[in-house]
């Protein structure tokens, strides 16, 4: 007979076992749909590089340029302002020169592209923390051996790049961006299918919750069961194997990509996720900061970018790409920012702003140094997408949203199987 707290554990297993099912049943199609474009997206910035290599990747031909000469020749090549520059640790790949378009050109260009911020290029480019906005820079690519002058990777139009921007587009909005007229009167599409693909990651969220739950077997010692798959037994036991073994092993990967999920589909969800992890600032508040200015020495030009990226070596003395936006003006700051480069190097990346005559360090952000608290509240993009540690977590996130894209298709069929069960034979 069972006893109390077995029946208690019963019901409350039942509960969770109801919640998981229809749960997953509402969210099925558009947990499919999010998690197979997710799996592909993955690798996004692989596969828009691998499309057009020529911009990316160079021959290493005798000995790179100075910074300072690879600038001067984006300047003579550009209608416009260089604003900074991408130093790559790798000798085999291009630099990438940050500049913005004189401002007929650069309106022309918006109104012709429609560029999404989202989607962007292959290359990543910090925003200066001057700059106060958000719009990304214009990118030059240029060999550092030659001082050829490739182009900008962004204006290239392949069919990889085309097809990454509609698996985008299908992983955030369902392609409802794409629907001119509003489906719904006050509601922009976007916004819609911004909300349909985020309630579905939250039914997920609930069902990774659950399925935790469920798994643990009313009989401990009989818990080795759940981390095997019985490929001698019949498709049924096979299918249900695979929902529950595979969903374990991957459990923390899935709940990392539905638990951040919300974070771009709902205000009140990002605002909480902030609070919580100590990152959120009022929007309608202005924080009274004092404006970090550079000290003009007596006689003094500013630093060349050779010896700023020596000054920025020293103080952060590990192999890594850097990003160096320029000072905008006489009294302006350098804005720096390094990534650790390697198949384990984290995706996060420590900044510094220094004085443009001294190179004194004005400003120093390292990622390692922050709390715990504030690490994770600002990784929420890193979190999400496996850019954590390099191609490391990349690979564990991709094998991981394969699983969660099967799981809406065995939960199914267990659910059709349970339905079909045979009626009991008389004795």
């Amino acid at each position: 007979m069972r006893t109390q707290r077995q029946e208690g554990w019963v019901t409350v297993r039942k509960f969770f076992n109801d919640l998981h099912l229809w749960g997953g049943l509402i969210s099925g199609l558009v947990v499919f749909v999010v998690c197979l474009t997710g799996t592909i997206y993955v690798y996004n910035t692989e596969l828009r590089q691998a499309a057009i290599p020529h911009y990316y990747y160079v021959k290493e031909e005798g000995v790179r340029l100075s910074i300072d000469s690879v600038v001067n020749i984006a300047e003579s090549s550009i209608d416009g302002k260089v604003t900074g520059i991408k130093i790559p640790y790798a000798k085999n790949e291009t630099m990438a020169v940050l500049y913005s378009k004189a401002e007929k050109n650069r309106e022309k260009a918006e109104v012709s592209t429609g560029k999404s911020d989202s989607e962007g290029s292959g290359v990543k480019t910090p925003v200066s923390t001057q700059g106060g906005g958000r719009k990304r820079s214009n990118i030059l690519m240029i060999n550092p051996y030659s001082g050829e002058v490739i182009g900008d990777a962004s204006e290239e139009k392949t069919k990889t790049a085309e097809f990454m921007g509609k698996m985008f587009s299908l992983h955030r909005w369902l392609l409802l961006n794409e629907v001119k007229e509003p489906i719904f009167a006050g509601i922009e599409n976007r916004k819609l299918g911004s909300w349909i693909s985020g309630g579905a990651t939250l039914l997920f969220l609930f069902g990774v919750l659950s399925g935790l739950v469920i798994w643990f077997p009313k009989k401990m010692r009989s818990w080795k069961n759940g981390l095997k798959i019985r490929w001698t037994a019949n498709w049924k036991r096979i299918n249900h194997d695979l929902h529950n073994t595979l969903g374990l092993y991957t459990w923390i990967f899935l709940f990392l990509m539905s638990v951040t999920g919300p974070f771009w589909s709902f205000d009140w969800y990002r605002e909480g996720w902030q609070k919580t992890w100590g990152t959120y600032q009022d929007p309608n508040l202005r924080r009274d900061e004092t404006k970090l200015l550079s000290v003009l020495l007596d006689n003094s030009a500013a630093m060349n970018v050779d010896e700023l990226i020596l000054a920025v070596n020293r103080v952060l003395p590990y192999k890594g790409d850097i990003t160096i936006n320029f000072a905008k003006d006489s009294t302006g700051t350098v804005s720096v920012s390094k990534n650790r480069v390697g198949f384990f190097a984290p995706s996060a990346g420590d900044k510094l702003v220094l004085d443009q005559y001294s190179g004194a360090v004005l400003e120093k952000d390292v990622f390692r140094e922050k709390p715990l608290r504030n690490r994770i509240g600002s990784s929420v993009k890193a979190l999400h997408i496996g850019d954590v540690y390099g191609q490391f977590s990349k690979l564990l996130f991709f094998i991981s949203c394969l699983v969660a894209t099967s799981l809406p298709v065995t939960g199914v069929f267990i659910w059709i199987n349970k339905m079909k069960k045979r009626p009991k034979k008389r004795k």
